[in-house]
């Protein structure tokens, strides 16, 4: 997972959901992206063994204005944001479940 774009801050109205305790996995997926579902459980996986982390998906193609304001290319693209919606990492492509602990436990 790289660093870019971080210090940005998306906030629960822009994300148009509330944002983890601790953190928050925000994945950009589209409907026919294969590597989006395995992403998705990864994420989930994560989200649900440490206490305070929130998985949220964001349908790419419906949210296009947030897309081009994240400078979001290719899906699936995942950011971890802290609890203060700060990105810290970003990543595309389908990440390993190590790298994304590894994420989190950097914002932890």
């Amino acid at each position: 997972m790289t660093s870019g774009q971080t210090g940005r801050r998306i906030d629960a109205a822009e994300l148009g959901t509330e944002l983890g305790e601790r953190a928050t996995l925000v994945q950009f997926s589209s409907a026919f992206c294969q590597p989006c579902r395995a992403t998705r459980r990864t994420l989930a996986d994560v989200a649900a063994m440490v206490e305070g982390v929130a998985h949220v998906e964001i349908d790419a193609e419906a949210r296009i204005a947030l897309v081009r304001a994240l400078e979001i290319v290719r899906t699936p693209t995942v950011l971890v944001l802290d609890a203060s919606g700060r990105i810290v990492r970003r990543a595309s492509g389908q990440p390993r479940k190590a790298d994304v602990i590894a994420a989190i436990g950097a914002v932890l």
